[in-house]
């Protein structure tokens, strides 16, 4: 919605500056786009005086100018034809910037002689085309800026334009009347009265008006009046600028009265020429295949069921969007049908729709304007036109009836402090209601016809805050439930959730946020696809199914990555996956992919690919920052997207906390991935909570005794995973045995048979072991792995 300051001022008194009224607009919810102030590029002129002009020595077309200005007598060469002794000039001095030529001036010679600056014409100040010679001033003293002179003798040459964003809730604010309501509201100003029509009739209206049954919910009410005698042409030059002014060609009289009734106050009108209306107009619907020429010249194919005003000849007007091109007026228009009228705003919004036009007019009444205007607008559009182009009016035609849009609520002055948290006295409130319009019965406030977005109680508390400033509010600590110590907020599965996703970030990993949504066949490599988690309406064949796994979606991500040149990866998610459609049939996860090598190249051979250790490292990592007991198994029950012997589960028990090692080259070959590929999933929920809380760390025990080690070489069958033999003999004594470890392994002995190499560290709390007591434990392990594996100790 764009206006200009002085045609705001036609509606509302007031003396508040620019700044004022754009600060207040915002504030208003009425937020301010675009502020185009002319004077502000004029702010550097002054006026002088030429006080002698003689020819230019080696210029025929050149004057030498003596001109009196504030700062003493200064010598201006100029080439206007106008330029002689005795007028006054506007003045732009050496630093001036002169924006209709795109130039700071200087000190210059024009062909040998100085020139101090210039004497400006209309185009180079941007006022006008104008710039057949530099600008006479009836009045001005030297010195005065030439803003103030503009302000006091024409004030619409530096009118600014204010462009405000409006929201679809505010159709009032269409109009430049209802702007100044909400100004004059605020405080800024009074509205002045709006003025009154006083047609008389001079003669029946020739042209009656039907509507049809089929449309009369979209098209409840039509009214409208003849004109004779009309003379058509250019309109007076005040209601060009204000059209020019805001962005609109001016075409005749007759248009543009209907233009600035539209921005004025909200009351879109159409003018048929009345001479090429044949017979009565009726509003009926289209019917398919009709089509019709647009004032726009294009032609349109209308839509089956929208409402059109026709007469003899078929569709005239596309009612609430756009007229016809056959009956509309031009310069030799006599005879007019002025139209006022109310559309339904969802018909009409339809209508402009499926047709792809977008008018001023549609624009207006897909949102709502006043309906009980509708006559008082067609009285004043009337006036109009008789005081521009003459002529007599005939009586008003009318059909429908105006919609019933009376309704009211109750004010509750106390509500509005406890949904906006701002005091604001009964009688404050009740004089903003008033101010906006709205009528006042005892409790319940009546809603002006104007206000369609007004639908209930909590409507009225807006417009009183919007009115009174939520700029008012302060902030203000909520109130404890409980005293002391406020309890955590967050849940110790959300601050579990934050310390797995700071330790991936840590490690090296960058995060993706995938959708939750994958294809059926990506789901069904993880085990998922199930009609079960099946989109009901997927937004694409490509996000049919919920996913049963965040690998897919990381996979998907480094192949992206991939194409593009990115070879080496470190990716994680964190997120839900989704094993039934079922509340509560879903679970959190952790999950992180590894591709390429561990680093890049460097002339120390750090280089490597990716392998399995690389994700049970960081696996292990994650779990020990979210508080998983340190002591967990090692286990092969694996999924199928997993590689067999490179992969396993970390576990207490049948309890899978995590899995780790490298995805199956089935997998990578049907996502496109190269590897090699690693990747871990922590499963958030699975791992368990300790079982008493504090607000610190437990105390770290470290046993003061020195730990003992002693290493264990076993043949085994080929078979036996070393994994089977480290669980045995961390079992012989789970008290003392800290932690055991592989470190060789020898595969071709004579028999086909393997040696695998132990260490088992043993960390004694109360005393210090003797020799017996190692002896026994060592004994315990050897018998442990023996029953587990069949090896025997190799000698």
């Amino acid at each position: 919605m764009k206006f200009t300051l002085s045609w705001l001022k036609e509606h509302l008194d007031t003396t508040a500056t620019l700044d004022e009224v754009t600060e207040a607009l915002t504030d208003l919810g009425l937020e301010v786009e675009e502020v185009s102030d002319p004077a502000s590029k004029l702010a550097a002129f002054t006026l002088a005086r030429v006080t002698h002009a003689e020819q230019h020595p080696d210029a025929d077309r050149l004057r030498v100018c003596r001109v009196l200005t504030d700062e003493g007598e200064k010598q201006i060469v100029c080439g206007a034809p106008n330029a002689r002794e005795g007028i006054t000039v506007v003045l732009a001095k050496p630093g001036d910037y002169v924006p209709g030529i795109d130039v700071t001036l200087g000190v210059g010679k024009i062909r040998g002689v100085e020139s101090h600056g210039m004497m400006a014409s209309e185009r180079e100040l941007e006022l006008s085309d104008e710039h057949d010679g530099i600008i006479e001033l009836p009045s001005g003293e030297v010195g005065q800026k030439f803003v103030d002179w503009l302000a006091a003798n024409a004030p619409e040459k530096i009118d600014p334009m204010i462009y405000i964003k409006i929201t679809p809730n505010r159709p009032d604010a269409l109009g430049v009347r209802g702007i100044a309501r909400d100004l004059a509201a605020r405080g800024l100003g009074r509205m002045k009265p709006l003025r009154e029509a006083k047609i008389e009739p001079a003669f029946p209206c020739p042209i009656n008006v039907t509507i049809q049954p089929e449309v009369a919910d979209k098209a409840p009410f039509f009214a409208g009046r003849v004109l004779r005698g009309v003379k058509n042409g250019p309109s007076p030059e005040w209601l060009q600028k204000r059209l020019t002014a805001i962005g609109l060609r001016p075409i005749n009289m007759l248009v543009d009265i209907t233009n600035f009734f539209t921005y004025d106050l909200n009351r879109p009108l159409h003018v048929f020429d009345a001479a090429k209306v044949k017979g009565d107009l009726t509003l009926r619907a289209a019917q398919e295949g009709e089509e019709i020429l647009a004032l726009d010249d294009k032609t349109y194919r209308l839509p089956a069921g929208a409402v059109v005003i026709c007469d003899e000849n078929g569709p005239e007007s596309i009612a609430g969007v756009m007229g016809g091109a056959a009956s509309g007026s031009d310069s030799d228009t006599t005879e007019v049908f002025i139209e006022a009228a109310w559309f339904d705003p969802i018909s009409t919004a339809a209508t402009g729709r499926a047709l792809k036009i977008n008018s001023d007019a549609r624009y207006r009444f897909e949102r709502g304007i006043d309906p009980e205007f509708t006559l008082q607008g067609l009285d004043l559009a009337t006036q109009m036109v008789i005081e521009l182009g003459g002529g007599e009016p005939s009586a008003v035609v009318t059909a429908g009836a105006v919609p019933d849009t009376s309704r009211a609520y109750r004010l509750d002055p106390s509500r509005t402090s406890s949904l906006v948290g701002l005091e604001i006295p009964e009688t404050t409130q009740r004089a903003t209601l008033e101010a906006l319009g709205f009528r006042l019965e005892g409790e319940m406030a009546h809603v002006p016809p104007w206000r369609p977005d007004v639908l209930g109680e909590a409507d009225l508390v807006e417009e009183i805050a919007r009115i009174a400033s939520l700029s008012g509010l302060e902030n203000k600590p909520l109130p404890r439930i409980d005293a002391g110590v406020p309890k955590p907020i967050l849940t110790p599965l959300q601050i579990r959730e934050n310390a797995a996703r700071r330790q991936a970030a840590a490690l090296g990993y960058n995060e993706c946020v995938t959708y939750s949504f994958i294809d059926q066949a990506s789901a069904a490599l993880f085990g998922g696809g199930q009609d079960a988690v099946r989109v009901e309406n997927p937004i694409s064949s490509e996000m049919t199914h919920l996913r049963p796994d965040l690998l897919p979606g990381l996979l998907a991500a480094a192949a992206r990555n991939q194409a593009r040149g990115f070879a080496d990866l470190a990716l994680f998610e964190m997120g839900p996956v989704f094993f039934g459609g079922e509340p509560g049939e879903q679970a959190i996860q952790l999950s992180g992919l590894l591709v390429g090598a561990n680093a890049p190249r460097d002339p120390f051979g750090s280089r490597r690919k990716v392998d399995l250790y690389d994700a049970k490292a960081d696996a292990e990592a994650v779990l020990a920052a979210i508080g998983a007991p340190a002591k967990a198994q090692i286990n092969r029950k694996l999924d199928g997207w997993w590689h067999p012997g490179r992969a396993g589960n970390i576990a207490l028990g049948p309890k899978v906390l995590a899995t780790f090692g490298e995805i199956h080259p089935r997998i990578l070959r049907d996502m496109d991935v190269k590897g090699p590929a690693v990747g871990f999933t922590i499963r958030i929920a699975e791992i368990p909570f300790p079982k008493t809380k504090t607000a610190t760390r437990s105390a770290l025990e470290n046993s003061e005794l020195q730990a003992v080690e002693r290493d264990f070489a076993f043949v085994v069958d080929p078979q036996v995973e070393a994994l089977t033999l480290v669980n045995a003999a961390q079992g012989a004594d789970k008290a003392l045995i800290e932690q055991v470890t592989v470190f060789d392994q020898f595969t071709g002995l004579d028999d086909g048979r393997k040696s695998i190499a132990i260490t088992a560290r043993l960390q004694p709390r109360d005393k210090t072991l003797t020799d017996a007591e190692i002896e026994t434990v060592s004994q315990k392990i050897i018998e442990k792995v023996q029953r587990a594996t069949g090896g025997v100790l190799r000698s």
